[in-house]
């Protein structure tokens, strides 16, 4: 079974910077698309971004020009860039991944652990 683990996260001054990564191990597989979602309290939880294995990026509208979104296939790793972070970035950060095992070809679907990103003053 697929893995992902996350690090990065913490509090930031309103118009910092952080960057998260997610690596995903432990099983045979090919992975189509990872990604990053949030959840702020009391709100549910959104995609902020996503990246496929062919490097097409997508971003929510409140992220676009602050974040980015890249991976490493060879390490099946995503990282997400966060510049010029506003105190409603502030959520528990999950990374994704989706795709399928090699092998059985069945499909996969995990979720990292969640980081909190606080922005602050």
């Amino acid at each position: 079974q697929v893995q992902l683990v996350q690090s990065g996260g913490g509090l930031v001054q309103p118009g910092g910077s952080l960057r998260l990564s997610c690596a995903a191990s432990g099983g045979i597989f090919n992975i189509n698309t990872m990604g990053w979602y949030r959840q702020a309290p009391g709100k549910e939880r959104e995609l902020v971004a996503a990246v496929t294995s062919g490097g097409i990026a997508n971003y929510a509208d409140s992220v676009k020009g602050r974040f980015t979104i890249s991976r490493d296939n060879a390490k099946n790793t995503v990282y997400l860039q966060m510049n010029s972070l506003k105190p409603e970035d502030t959520a528990v950060y999950y990374c994704n991944a989706a795709g399928v095992y090699l092998f059985s070809r069945n499909k996969l679907d995990a979720w990292g652990q969640g980081t909190l990103v606080t922005v602050s003053s």
